[in-house]
């Protein structure tokens, strides 16, 4: 372990301020993927800034019917408030569906969505991997790539998002809302939130130096049908091979948003006009740049049966 030195913030605006005035700093809360990473010396923060006394961990109405969600709220709590159980099913059912019971009660609402991919080549440090030293090669293009991105990749990366949770949001149409480090804050629609790799996979969102993630909030509940189904190789603890968040009203409208599939959660709100005419054509136009290599095409028609049972199950 390399040595590092440490801080509890003292407001969020104070740990925005530390993180971007000290070199290689990084904020710390469960720890659930943080730790790991520093313990394997793929993350080498020089200073750690501890986020969990500040008050971002209470879940509260919106003036406008919707819920905001601090950063701080464990994935267990938000999972079994019955406002989200309630209201917003799908994101409910996508938490329960990640990670153990464990991990859940210590991973927090902002680590969840800023988690970094579960690519083996990422967390192989005898290998290249433009996403942990940029410039290097990716090792995945042309290895065994079974479980990686299919769409919006580049020649830099196809790792995938490894975040259940995020799935949900997206489909949901979260907006997180943060505070930089000069104090002032601002609000991100969750689908600006992650980048697609481009040239540059290792910047994974548009958050700024020391911007921090103070809540997410959810806008008034839409109603309808809300289902989350993921496919994995075993039935626990393991990442989503595809997963499928959707929600379906009673004239067959909707939305649907895909993860395992994508450098981010991946939603075409152009493919969900083709919802009354079923999976197959929404799926086309969902997956209508997709590169897809030998190991990963199943993905392909892994993802239309998958959103096909989805459908099935929302309309009974």
């Amino acid at each position: 372990m390399r040595s590092f030195s440490y801080e509890r913030a003292a407001s969020p605006g104070a740990a925005a301020a530390a993180a971007a005035g000290t070199a290689n700093a990084k904020f710390i809360a469960g720890g659930t993927n943080l730790l790991d990473l520093m313990k394997l010396e793929i993350e080498t923060p020089a200073h750690l800034i501890d986020v969990n006394d500040l008050a971002l961990d209470r879940i509260e109405e919106t003036a406008d019917g919707g819920l905001r969600i601090g950063a701080l709220v464990r994935n267990t709590d938000l999972a079994a408030d019955i406002r989200v159980r309630r209201d917003y099913g799908v994101l409910s059912r996508a938490l329960l569906a990640g990670a153990s019971g464990q991990l859940r009660n210590k991973a927090t609402t902002a680590g969840n969505l800023l988690q970094r991919t579960r690519c083996p080549y990422f967390y192989d440090t005898n290998l290249p991997c433009n996403k942990r030293k940029p410039g290097s090669g990716c090792a995945a293009i042309g290895g065994f790539s079974r479980q990686h991105a299919v769409v919006g990749v580049s020649d830099a990366c196809i790792a995938t998002h490894p975040s259940d949770m995020a799935v949900a949001m997206r489909a949901l149409d979260a907006v997180v809302e943060t505070v930089r480090p000069d104090g002032t804050t601002r609000s991100i629609p969750i689908a600006e939130l992650h980048r697609l790799p481009g040239d540059s996979p290792e910047i994974e969102t548009s958050l700024e130096p020391g911007e921090l993630i103070t809540a997410v909030v959810l806008p008034k509940p839409v109603g309808g049908a809300q289902a989350y189904r993921k496919v994995r190789d075993r039935a626990s603890y393991a990442f989503a091979l595809v997963s499928v968040a959707a929600i379906v009203q009673r004239d067959g409208t909707g939305r649907v948003a895909l993860g395992g599939v994508a450098h981010k959660p991946w939603r075409v709100e152009a493919a969900e006009a083709k919802l009354p005419d079923g999976a197959k054509a929404v799926t086309a136009r969902l997956f209508a740049d997709a590169k897809p290599t030998k190991d990963n095409a199943y993905k392909l028609p892994l993802a239309e049966r998958t959103l096909a049972a989805v459908l099935r199950e929302a309309r009974a």
